[in-house]
């Protein structure tokens, strides 16, 4: 029985994916065919990561302050 729906990957997990087109893609040997799919399941895995590291900024750019409420969290530059 063929899986319709994958689980969806840590941030990690798609980071390795990624890493392993990429390597695959720049050696050269992947048939057009082939070099076209795997581009485009690199592109939505980097939508992925890209989408995951924005979550994660915002999540630790609140502050808890004293009566509990969230605040954002800006540190000048």
């Amino acid at each position: 029985m063929a899986k319709t729906e994958e689980k969806e990957l840590t941030f990690e997990e798609s980071l390795e994916k990624l890493e392993n087109i990429v390597k695959k893609l720049e050696s050269g040997e992947v048939p057009l065919d082939d070099a076209i799919n795997e581009f485009n399941t690199a592109m939505k895995l980097a939508k992925s990561c890209d989408e995951k590291l924005k979550s994660a900024e915002e999540a630790i750019t609140k502050i808890v302050a004293d009566d509990g409420s969230l605040s954002n969290f800006n540190v000048e530059e």
